[in-house]
């Protein structure tokens, strides 16, 4: 009696599809189920519920600019509807593996964009906006994949490799913005100092506190050098200049 009854195992993130004679019986949550199975015609394939990741890796790919890279991406995706997946793939031919059918034609619909989306643009415009180039999910891509009951969520570019040359000169160029950053802050600073002595200087000339503090200081100055005698006067009433020298 207990060899005809059988015991299915659908585990968490998982959804079951049991076939019978191999036309889809009805689709499990996940548990366990025992059934009656005298002439052997029972089958479960498990699809996950939860996100998957595909990585696509060393993608050489030619800019506008005829310029030749290699790129790296990952695809996230999930399975939204069971029935149209088993109807799309042979699962029964990847009985290991039944996500293997989908990846492939995931992994051919999403170079074509990735290549169609970098051909569109010149290596320079490249390096600048590659955060930029799949903020959303090609709508080819999507439409693809959604007949077969997939939801495409996201499209990342991992790696832009550029050939050495492109990337010295994109270091050049770099070095050359950095450069002139610093030449214009140093010129601005230059400038504001330059500013700051002129308003000092006429704050200074004609007012008597100011002529008053630069001869406190010029004093403590030649007392610094050495012992002096100085007589003191009014310091106000000398000349804002000192007087033109005549000659004998």
């Amino acid at each position: 009696m207990n060899a005809w009854r059988k015991r299915f195992t659908v585990f968490p993130a998982q959804r079951g599809c049991l076939y019978r004679n191999y036309q889809l019986l009805e689709l499990l949550d996940p548990g366990i189920y025992r059934y009656w199975d005298f002439r052997n015609e029972l089958a479960l394939i498990c699809l996950p519920r939860s996100s998957q990741m595909l990585t696509v890796t060393n993608q050489e790919v030619l800019t506008q600019d005829q310029i030749a890279l290699r790129c790296s991406y990952f695809v996230m995706y999930a399975i939204v509807d069971y029935e149209a997946y088993l109807r799309s793939f042979d699962v029964f031919a990847y009985l290991y593996s039944p996500l293997a059918p989908a990846e492939q034609m995931l992994h051919s619909y999403s170079q074509l964009v990735v290549r169609s989306r970098i051909g569109s643009l010149d290596s320079q415009t490249l390096n600048g906006e590659r955060d930029q180039l799949f903020v959303e999910v090609p709508e080819l891509l999507q439409t693809q994949m959604a007949s077969c009951g997939i939801e495409v969520k996201s499209l990342y570019l991992r790696d832009l490799s550029f050939p050495k040359t492109i990337q010295e000169l994109f270091a050049k160029q770099l070095e050359a913005q950095i450069r002139a950053k610093t030449d214009l802050e140093n010129a601005r600073t230059v400038v504001a100092a330059t500013r700051a002595l002129k308003n000092a200087a006429d704050m200074a000339r004609g007012d008597e506190q100011m002529r008053y503090l630069q001869w406190l200081e010029t004093l403590s100055k030649i007392a610094a050098q050495g012992k002096h005698t100085f007589v003191l006067g009014d310091p106000l009433q000398l000349p804002a200049t000192p007087p033109a020298r005549q000659d004998k």
